[in-house]
């Protein structure tokens, strides 16, 4: 039982409609467990969608009751957990013995319930929703969008014979979040993105030779297409975009010693599938095992602030 079968869903979101993106995410769930897959992964912030708008509407002009506009309808968009949101993702996950992970725009409701985060949430094939990872720095015309996130999510999860763990967009980029979960036993590693090659074309081999894991990187599309009708401010949102496709993808899978397993893929929806074996972890932590025998614990070490961020301390 060495082998676990993964599904990458590139998808472009129906962009900022919670509901229908929602049902897109349970089709290619159910399609990815067609196809024998105990794992499927999605794209940062596919649910509801990533806030591409922010770099090419001017979204850092202050009072600006365009931003606001499209801002509220952000907020209405974004997934409460606690609420139920994610249920039907759940219920299918239990019913076909799927995990689920999906990057999400998460109303953190432990912050007052007005700031949404960038989250990536586990489900197991339990239907259990294991974690909710907030992204530690939301990068650049993000942090327009989305609050900092904290430590609470660097956990890692057993998925058959693998170790599994991940992290948001450039979070993969800072060594000490990987060097967390390296610390955790990981060693099937999800990377998700918005969606550009760009990025994951370098940072996912680096990572797995890095790590001597495997490494998936699963990134979200958006097309001029996929923005809705009722979009807010839709005719600017659209004219600022300066091609027809805005992110292209670029979804892959890396072996734990650097080689491809699915090349980069870009500028189409498709649900990538691929067969783990982790004997080749096994073979490559024989060379190099960052936090095993690699490692000085004597000389260098990490630690975790686990506490999740609240606005109010009620425990006095």
């Amino acid at each position: 039982m060495s082998k676990l079968k993964v599904g990458l869903a590139q998808i472009a979101p129906v962009w900022l409609d919670r509901e229908k993106t929602l049902a897109k995410v349970c089709d290619y769930v159910a399609q990815a467990a067609d196809q024998s897959c105990e794992l499927v992964v999605f794209g940062e912030t596919v649910l509801p969608g990533y806030p591409f708008w922010l770099g090419s509407t001017h979204g850092s002009k202050f009072d600006c009751d365009i931003q606001k506009d499209i801002h509220a309808h952000y907020l209405r968009s974004a997934v409460n957990i606690e609420r139920g949101d994610l249920q039907p993702i759940c219920e299918l996950a239990k019913s076909r013995n799927a995990a689920v992970m999906v990057g999400c725009y998460e109303l953190g409701t432990d912050r007052g319930g007005h700031t949404g985060y960038c989250s990536l949430v586990y489900i197991d094939q339990a239907g259990e929703v294991r974690n909710a990872h907030r992204k530690l720095m939301p990068t650049y015309e993000e942090r327009l969008a989305w609050g900092v996130g904290d430590g609470n999510g660097l956990k890692t999860f057993p998925l058959g014979p693998f170790q599994i763990g991940g992290l948001n967009c450039w979070e993969n980029w800072m060594p000490l979040p990987r060097a967390a979960l390296h610390g955790l036993g990981e060693n099937l590693h999800v990377a998700v993105w918005p969606g550009a090659k760009r990025n994951t074309i370098d940072i996912t081999r680096f990572a797995a030779i890095e790590s001597r894991s495997y490494v998936l990187s699963v990134s979200g599309l958006l097309r001029k297409s996929d923005v809705p009708a009722d979009f807010p401010h839709r005719d600017l949102v659209l004219d600022s975009f300066e091609s027809e496709i805005v992110s292209d993808g670029g979804s892959c899978i890396a072996a734990p010693n650097g080689d491809w397993v699915i090349e980069p893929f870009c500028d189409q929806e498709k649900l990538l599938t691929a067969t783990l074996d982790h004997n080749e972890v096994l073979r490559e932590r024989q060379n190099f095992d960052i936090s095993g025998h690699y490692s000085r614990p004597d000389v260098l070490k990490l630690s975790i602030n686990r506490d999740r961020q609240r606005s109010i301390d009620e425990s006095q």
